[in-house]
């Protein structure tokens, strides 16, 4: 209706998703490089999930333009199935045919076998297998692990189906369950699609107007884009809702441009309570709090912890070493464990002092919720190793501090693509490179769970959450880790000399103690075997990856990362 009036040549906030009007935001681009990345990542899981209307069917629509012509797509849109029409609607997109012999229904052996040939053949002819399932939040954990199932059809080089998972925020919680533990070990990338600023508001909204034909001056007002992105809080569906809308309003009333009285009474009609969402919008403390419920307590604790001045207040020794013995277990006097920060032991206080009257604990600091801006963390890549080695109790000073731990039996490891599950699953404090624009800033992670990740510089520290940290990390890890006694110089593949000597005796204990399958009798052979059982590539080369997953079965002392 108002197409003519504004001089465009299509309606430019349709909800629907159209690829060609997709805004390309660095977080976008972001998102469709982890589903491309996915297409040649060797099988397995790749996960995209974002709120509600953040964009991520329109990524999904361009990630289907732009997949290789060697790729077979099977498209889900309806998860809400059981496990046999799960299979059924794969096979249905697949084109394959499917036979079922006997009485009764089909079984899920008759979906699966022809589906496995199907993957063989494809395999062999050169073209790979991608199977894509949007709004994934509404797959039962019952159906998700018989999709980790499917990842099981294999060769001995590679997976051979791909799957991208696409919801929303529920989706990550739902895989972060302890009972699918081995789903979340078979994601090789992740992101989360997060709303858009007010800058990137801006943008938009003249994107999706250029490509509808706009060859005039924008027919919002500075104001009323600020307000659009108050009350939609940069959500692209909202926006499209309120635009539209606005623009409507605009042709009814013969105004030239749209204007904050437009946009509110634009607002009125198509959200449910606009005057609420306004408030929210202009009180951001209050919509802070609301969004990370646990500020208030941190907040609040806030005023009666003060923060320690340096990095060793945030650990203590002893915090993991407990006493317990486990299998192989190397104990080094000379380097404390600092797993996170402990309280006094109540056995510590006097035992002549009344019971009455007994010392509490003391408590450790409280890290706010926030997210620091770049020009607050460490400037240089140099100044995090040397907090990372006071974490390790060393003095990393030179230069060249990766050389310098290395004569102290310790070696650098750097990473470009890790993900927060891998995080999780190293367990030692690291390095994570943050870029926003073009600047880039280094933090020290000391601490992480399902929702947020404890970042230090220098003597600050934030606890951020996942999505913020989504927009600004894209993988890029290092660490430290320990080299087995008596290693000279650097170690790419420990299956010899003194290292393979020791790697050797440790998987030897691992498999006395029913961790590794007594099957398996030569050194690679464990050595595989132990990289299935911890998730990691079963390439049977003892590289750095493997030695920090055996330093860690083996509680061979390192420090290891809090819990928030």
């Amino acid at each position: 209706m108002y197409v003519g009036y504004f001089g465009l040549k299509q309606a430019p906030f349709s909800i629907a998703p159209d690829p060609h009007y997709l805004f390309m935001s660095e977080r976008h681009r972001e998102a469709l490089a982890h589903l491309l990345y996915g297409v040649d990542g060797g099988g397995g899981f790749v996960l995209l999930s974002g709120e509600i209307g953040a964009g991520k069917t329109t990524i999904c629509r361009c990630f289907l333009e732009q997949i290789p012509e060697h790729c077979n797509v099977a498209y889900i849109f309806n998860p809400k199935l059981t496990v046999a029409d799960l299979l059924k609607s794969i096979c249905h997109e697949f084109h394959l045919e499917v036979r079922h012999d006997g009485v009764g229904p089909p079984t899920i052996k008759d979906y699966f076998d022809p589906l496995n040939e199907h993957l063989l053949r494809s395999h062999a002819a050169g073209r790979n297998n991608i199977l894509i399932i949007d709004e994934a939040q509404n797959l039962t954990p019952h159906v998700l692990e018989q999709l980790r199932l499917l990842t099981n059809l294999e060769t001995s080089e590679r997976k051979l189906l791909q799957i991208v998972l696409i919801g929303q925020p529920e989706l990550r919680a739902m895989i972060a369950r302890p009972e699918l533990e081995q789903l979340a070990q078979r994601v090789i990338a992740r992101y989360h699609l997060g709303a858009l600023n007010e800058t990137e508001t801006r943008l938009y909204i003249q994107h999706r107007l250029g490509v509808a034909g706009l060859k005039t001056a924008l027919p919002f007002s500075d104001e009323a884009i600020q307000r659009v992105y108050r009350l939609t809080r940069g959500v692209p569906r909202r926006i499209n809702l309120l635009c539209d809308r606005s623009l409507l309003g605009a042709y009814a009333t013969g105004k030239p441009q749209v204007g904050l009285a437009i946009v509110d009474k634009a607002a009125s009609e198509v959200f449910e309570a606009p005057s609420d969402i306004a408030a929210e919008a202009d009180h951001k403390p209050t919509r802070w709090l609301t969004r990370h419920p646990y500020a208030t307590l941190a907040l609040g604790a806030l005023g009666g912890v003060l923060l320690a001045t340096g990095l060793g207040s945030w650990y203590t020794s002893g915090a993991r070493t407990g006493d317990r013995q486990a299998v192989g277990t190397v104990k080094s006097e000379s380097t404390p464990s600092v797993a996170g920060v402990a309280a006094t032991k109540a056995s510590e206080t006097s035992p002549d002092a009344p019971q009455a009257v007994a010392a509490a604990p003391a408590q450790p600091p409280v890290i706010p919720i926030g997210t620091p801006a770049l020009s607050e963390l460490l400037s240089s890549e140099n100044v995090a190793w040397r907090e990372l080695g006071q974490v390790w109790g060393r003095a990393l000073t030179s230069d060249d501090p990766c050389a310098e731990a290395q004569d102290q039996e310790l070696q650098c490891y750097r990473i470009g693509r890790m993900t927060v599950h891998g995080l999780r699953q190293l367990d030692r404090p690291g390095i994570l490179t943050l870029r926003e624009g073009g600047s880039t800033a280094w933090a020290l992670l000391t601490a992480a769970d399902q929702n947020s990740v404890t970042l230090h510089a220098g003597d600050r520290a934030w606890r951020m959450p996942l999505a913020d940290l989504d927009g600004r990390w894209r993988g890029e890890y290092a660490t430290l880790w320990r080299t087995p006694p008596g290693q000279q110089g650097r170690l790419s593949d420990g299956s010899k000399g003194l290292a393979g000597e020791w790697l050797q005796q440790r998987l030897k204990a691992l498999q006395a103690a029913g961790k590794v399958p007594p099957s398996a009798n030569t050194l690679k052979s464990r050595v595989q075997a132990f990289q299935r059982a911890s998730g990691i590539d079963a390439d049977g080369l003892a590289g750095p990856m493997t030695f920090m997953q055996i330093n860690r079965a083996t509680d061979v002392e390192e420090p290891r990362l809090a819990r928030p």
